[in-house]
């Protein structure tokens, strides 16, 4: 398992000195911490979790995103009992986006599994930019993810001002 905190710290849930200036100093967040304690404490459970590469964490409101490898989302997003165990460790909605990806993937990672038409960059008067996300089928109260959420979580992660439309107009 590959996280933020050396994986001894993870698993006796105590940092040492080493890792603890780290926190200090601002190289780690209080975030990166709980969620590497709650992912060593998973891997005991749940085998898949001792492979994860986890780069960081970042919490925003009560929502966690979590940024790991593409292989990891993989195998989280095909196993339902890896999803509910990492849900149920954390407080909120926990969203899964690639350490590495480009803006464009980060959308796409937030709105999964909804499928996204088309994500365009729109400038707007003042000079201001903006992305445009045009999201299949219409939005129903049934539809699986809180769009204000990603709004503000794209915002907070990636300085992204997001404009939610759906393909069918209610």
């Amino acid at each position: 398992m590959q996280i933020p905190i050396c994986v001894f710290d993870a698993k006796n849930a105590v940092l040492c000195p080493h890792c603890e200036s780290k926190l200090e100093s601002g190289l780690l967040t209080r975030a990166d911490v709980d969620a590497s304690l709650k992912l060593a404490k998973l891997a005991k459970t749940v085998p898949e979790i001792e492979k994860f590469s986890m780069n960081s964490c970042r919490q925003v409101g009560l929502n966690h995103v979590l940024y790991l490898s593409k292989f990891d989302i993989d195998v989280t997003r095909k196993s339902r009992t890896i999803y509910r165990a990492l849900s149920n460790e954390f407080t909120g909605k926990v969203w899964l986006v690639e350490s590495e990806a480009s803006d464009k993937k980060f959308i796409e990672d937030l709105f999964f599994p909804a499928k996204l038409l088309s994500i365009n960059a729109v400038w707007v008067p003042g000079g201001l930019q903006k992305t445009k996300v045009i999201v299949s089928g219409k939005r129903t109260s049934r539809f699986p993810i809180d769009t204000d959420q990603v709004a503000k979580i794209a915002k907070d992660q990636r300085q992204l001002e997001i404009v939610i439309d759906f393909e069918e107009k209610k």
